[in-house]
């Protein structure tokens, strides 16, 4: 063994040593503290707030970097099942690998952990909103990640109705996905 692969091997047991330390501290973290780490981590801000979330997936990345990703033989069950992955995994997959390539590891690793669970109230990919507002119509498409109005890409219909109205509005009233006191009365019903 060379020097340079002794120090190596060194610094990579004192990193898997260094996991427990680290999904230990997961659990003392704030949202805050945890979003950061997970731009740490990540290498992109995060878009969810649930603490429980963020602690699994930062665990799960912390595991990842320490100790590798999925198998080969694993990513290519993933390739094999094709159509039968959930519907946000083939999305996010075809965005970023064509068919026929066969991903590095931590690049399927990447696509199938960095979708999140997508909003109910979102109307399926490529759906065409319209909301006619001071007489004139506006068309907002709903694309996989987030919203296109007018040339841009938006992460919400509330930047969006915001943009259109000059003033503060929730998206989902604004193009009528969701009418006035529907979720107070989605609470007391439960």
């Amino acid at each position: 063994m060379t020097h340079k692969t002794t120090a190596r091997a060194r610094a990579a047991m004192r990193e898997l040593d260094d996991v427990p330390t680290q999904l230990a501290a997961l659990e003392t973290m704030s949202v805050g503290q945890l979003a950061e780490k997970w731009r740490e981590l990540y290498g992109e801000l995060t878009r969810t707030r649930n603490k429980d979330y963020l602690k699994k997936r930062l665990a799960w990345r912390i595991q990842e970097l320490a100790e590798g990703g999925l198998s080969q033989g694993a990513l290519a069950r993933i390739h094999q099942l094709g159509d039968q992955m959930p519907e946000r995994w083939r999305m996010r997959r075809s965005q970023g690998h064509a068919a026929s390539d066969a991903p590095a590891p931590t690049e399927a690793l990447q696509v199938v952990q960095a979708t999140e669970p997508r909003d109910p109230r979102v109307p399926p990919v490529g759906t065409v909103l319209r909301r006619v507002f001071d007489g004139k119509a506006h068309e907002v498409t709903v694309c996989a990640e987030g919203f296109e109005y007018a040339g841009q890409r938006y992460k919400s219909l509330s930047a969006i109705a915001t943009e259109i109205a000059g003033t503060r509005w929730n998206g989902f009233l604004f193009f009528g996905l969701k009418k006035r006191g529907e979720s107070a009365r989605e609470e007391s019903a439960a």
